[in-house]
């Protein structure tokens, strides 16, 4: 497995509560070939999400493209191969 970055900017400022819902989907959409790790969200001055960076472990590139392709309010930027770096290992 590989690790992967998606980003997914949101047509309009969105709530955590909104934004919820698309989470539990693409949870839910999950498979062995493609898992959903976590998000970093950014926001705007009154707290609503602008922007999604989603880490991912899959197989590839498609594995993560088929299950996304299943959630119509989620755009998506972008999906790239990546390499987590802990700014620890640098002390």
């Amino acid at each position: 497995m590989g690790k992967f970055l998606v980003s997914h900017t949101l047509p309009s400022p969105t709530a955590f509560e909104e934004a919820g819902a698309i989470g539990k989907a693409v949870k839910a959409a999950c498979t062995s070939d493609a898992y959903w790790i976590g998000s970093w969200a950014q926001l705007n001055e009154q707290g609503k999400i602008l922007k999604i960076f989603c880490e991912w472990d899959a197989k590839d590139v498609q594995s993560i493209r088929g299950i996304l392709d299943k959630i119509p309010k989620l755009p998506v930027d972008g999906i790239w191969p990546m390499a987590k770096v802990d700014g620890e290992a640098y002390r």
